[in-house]
């Protein structure tokens, strides 16, 4: 199993998704920025340095929102989802396809990877 980080990147009412890149798997779907925790690393650690890679961002990580684990024909991921908020930087888009902040009433318009439907779920209720 693979542990896999991802934020809920608050600005006031709205928060940030990222849409993946069209050459990778999940090409062009929605998610939360994030990615694979290294050995070496605390899960918290692995955000911070996922964030500044792809977004050019210093995160500052609050509370475990959600854990989710899903099984995807080629890989199998154990989701940690982060409360967070940026404490430097404006978010460049370095990695993903586009990047949008929205509302919770916003999230049907998006379609996310399948892994986060359940983080989904859990934000419109």
């Amino acid at each position: 199993m693979t542990e896999v980080v991802a934020a809920l990147i608050w600005d006031k009412d709205r928060f940030l998704i990222c849409q993946r890149p069209a050459n990778k798997a999940r090409g062009l779907l929605w998610e939360f920025v994030g990615g694979k925790v290294e050995p070496d690393e605390t899960k918290e650690q692995a955000l911070v340095r996922e964030c500044r890679e792809e977004l050019d961002i210093l995160l500052e990580v609050g509370s475990v929102v959600t854990e989710v684990t899903y099984e995807y024909p080629d890989i199998t991921v154990h989701l940690t989802l982060f409360n967070a908020t940026i404490s430097f930087g404006e978010p460049k888009l370095l990695e993903h396809n586009d990047m949008k902040w929205i509302t919770v009433s916003e999230l049907s318009e998006y379609e996310f990877c399948p892994a986060d439907e359940e983080i989904i779920r859990l934000l419109q209720n």
